[in-house]
Parts: structure tokens; sequence; C-alpha cells
């Protein structure tokens, strides 16, 4: 079964030892249908302008205006309604996808942890990536060379222990850090 969840931020527990934990939103869900499969066409609210392809969608599963999102999932519903989300209070561990910060183009210091060259003595080498390539064989420059270019923003999914869950609000408290921004939203799935 999978979930939307919005991440709110870390925080860790006063038990001795304290454990680092972060919290995580269970968006308010609606199942629009269901296939066979268990795959089903969700829809859930994140602040979004409407548009005549939403309002259609909105139109046609009877939705209030606050549900303007859509997406598919694996569920545990077998009709429309309410997403079921009991299956979150016996979790034991999840697999957490959101996607990392975006950092935009950065060089290979910060992107490989390259020392870079002498900063003393009339060296003009500084935080550049050096050497790339070879003259004569292969004569040109090897997939997968670490170089300047675009870094983070990539979906990055970890396993977490769930310390709680509270069904009331849809405050799950996971152990351990997921990826991403406060506010970010990524996937839930329960592994065991």
């Amino acid at each position: 079964m999978e979930f939307i969840v919005e991440k709110i931020g870390m925080s860790r527990t006063v038990s001795v030892p304290s454990l680092p934990v972060t919290l995580l939103k269970v968006l308010e869900t609606k199942v629009c249908e269901v296939a066979e499969n268990g795959q089903a066409f969700v829809a859930y609210s994140k602040g979004k302008k409407n548009n005549k392809t939403i309002d259609g969608q909105q139109k046609k599963y009877s939705l209030s205006a606050e549900f303007n999102r859509f997406a598919t999932i694996t569920v545990a519903n077998t009709e429309a309604g309410d997403l079921d989300v009991s299956g979150l209070s016996e979790a034991k561990l999840l697999k957490s996808s959101f996607n990392s910060k975006g950092r935009g183009f950065a060089g290979v210091v910060k992107r490989w942890n390259f020392a870079g060259g002498r900063a003393s003595h009339g060296h003009r080498m500084g935080r550049r990536t050096g050497s790339i390539g070879n003259a004569e064989w292969p004569g040109r420059v090897m997939r997968g060379k670490k170089m300047p270019g675009h870094y983070g923003n990539t979906k990055v999914t970890v396993k977490n222990d769930v310390v709680s869950f509270d069904a009331e609000t849809g405050i799950l408290v996971v152990k351990g850090a997921v990826s991403g921004p406060n506010g970010g939203l990524g996937r839930v799935r329960i592994a065991k």
C-alpha cells in the first residue's frame, strides 16, 4: 500500500537514548477509481490553481474544489471513497521516496567532493576539474566521468522504521531522515 505524504520536518524523541525522527503528514486522499490489480486513481489536496482539466476531473468524480491533484497509487481499498490508512497503524518498516533538494549547476568540488588545486604560489587550478581525457587511446572522454553538471533533484528512496502513527491527525513519525525540503511531497510504501 502507498500513501502520499508531506514532509513536515525533523525532530527527536525525548526517550533515552534519543532518536532522530522525521515527521510526515499523510495527506487527505479520495479514491476515485480502483483497478483490478490494486492500482487506484486518487485525488488529494495541495495548493495549486485549477485549470479546465482539473475542473473536469473534479466534476467527473464529484469532488470538492480542495481536491486538485491526482495520482495513481496502490491501495487497500476495493471501492471508491476515503483512502484506507489502517495499514499504517500496524506497519513496522516503510520505504520513503522523495525528490532530493535541487542544487542547480554545480562544479566538481561541490558535486563530487574533488579536492581542487593549490591556492598559493601562482597556481590557477583553484576549484577546476583538471584533466578529463587521454590523447591517443581511446581519444575521448569515457562515459560516467565525474564532471560539473546538474546536482540534486533526483528521486531518493530510503527504508525507515515506523516510530508512531496518529490516525486522527495523520502524522506519521519515522526513524531517521528522508530526502527533500520541508513541505515537499513524496510517497511512502509499507515494506513490512
